[in-house]
């Protein structure tokens, strides 16, 4: 309400009184919106995207304890260009969209059905620069393996992180578990790949992509590799997203989802995950483990690394073994290790240089997995 008064000097000092007050009250406005603008910038340089996913900081954290070793196989050498395989892009399309993807073919390619390997990167990674992170091409390259890397679009996650927490990108022959079915079989069949060496892994959401792959589609791939990702049904949503990275999945809901078999037999599944991962908590990694296993008797076996910082071991590696003393599941838990690749090179992002090769122990579970 205005006060109006009949002398025209005091008219004025109401007047600039009410001005004054409009420019401060738009100024602590103007300050409040920089203040929750600057908050939500050191937000995301912390790690956290807007969708609640990991995103690459502006500098990578330093190692928790520096490394004891440091991996001395061949691969991690740089090799000359003429040693190497190509590296080629390629696209896919069905009913649920479009994704392009890169695929490795080793030199060692003549026509023979060699194995393949499909590999989901983690969020805002793009093929390029996983496979350099994981040097996963040098090592198939070794192993004479196909490799295909899809690629996750702005378009369908602004932060490029597979939709693992959707409902509808959790079911078989619909959303990204589509593209990412067809892309595979697209390359076993122009390739000729080996259909019993098929196998996929990942980083962070694509290891919880990679989860799904594994138990929708359990007569395509033969064994499942997971690095810092979650169990099948971790989330439906935002939220149950949210809670399962920060504390776990509810064991109540992942019980039913139980692990992906072949004619009653489990699928193989290697982990790998940080024990002080604070963007995916380490208990997910376990639940993955407990959710292959859940309908089969097992038994377990512990070793250490025996290279030691401080006093801990690198690694803790549990291996679990069914009646026949056939190795169906592996644990890795990196002692000192945050959320990044162990063993990987600072050529890519979110790596540990410091720890065993996760890359080449993938590689070995998965050419065991195939004789079994």
């Amino acid at each position: 309400m205005k006060f109006r008064n009949s002398n025209p000097f005091v008219n004025a000092i109401l007047k600039a009184t009410r001005t004054a007050t409009r420019k401060t009250a738009h100024a602590m406005q103007k300050n409040a919106m920089k203040a929750a603008v600057a908050a939500l910038q050191n937000t995301f340089k912390h790690g956290w995207s807007a969708d609640g996913l990991a995103t690459r900081p502006k500098k990578r954290p330093p190692a928790a304890r520096a490394p004891a070793w440091a991996p001395t196989r061949e691969a991690d050498r740089h090799e000359a260009p003429s040693q190497a395989g190509q590296f080629i892009a390629r696209s896919l399309t069905n009913a649920a969209g479009t994704r392009k993807y890169k695929l490795y073919i080793p030199k060692t390619y003549a026509g023979q059905p060699l194995p393949l390997l499909v590999m989901l990167h983690g969020c805002t990674q793009d093929p390029d620069d996983f496979a350099a992170g994981t040097r996963m091409n040098r090592i198939a390259e070794e192993a004479g393996c196909f490799v295909a890397y899809p690629a996750q679009s702005k378009a369908a996650n602004g932060h490029k992180c597979w939709n693992w927490f959707s409902a509808i990108d959790q079911q078989r022959d619909r959303g990204e578990a589509s593209i990412i079915a067809d892309i595979t079989r697209s390359v076993i069949d122009a390739y000729g790949c080996d259909r019993k060496r098929v196998f996929v892994a990942g980083l962070s959401a694509g290891g919880a992509m990679a989860v799904i792959m594994g138990n929708r589609y359990p007569e395509l791939y033969t064994a499942v590799g997971v690095h810092s990702g979650l169990p099948y049904a971790a989330a439906r949503d935002l939220t149950s997203a949210m809670a399962a990275m920060r504390r776990g999945a509810v064991d109540a809901e992942i019980n039913g989802a139980h692990g992906a078999t072949v004619q009653g037999k489990p699928l193989p599944v290697i982990v790998f995950h940080g024990d002080i991962d604070k963007t995916v908590h380490p208990r997910n990694g376990e639940q993955i483990i407990e959710q292959a296993l859940a309908h089969i008797a097992s038994t377990e076996r512990k070793e250490q690394g025996d290279a030691v910082v401080d006093g801990v071991p690198l690694y803790t590696r549990a291996i679990y073994e069914d009646g026949k003393q056939r190795p169906m599941a592996e644990l890795w838990t990196l002692h000192g290790t945050a959320h990044a690749w162990s063993g990987g090179s600072s050529d890519g992002s979110y790596t540990a240089a410091g720890g065993p090769d996760a890359s080449a122990e993938m590689m070995r579970f998965f050419t065991t997995a195939a004789t079994q």
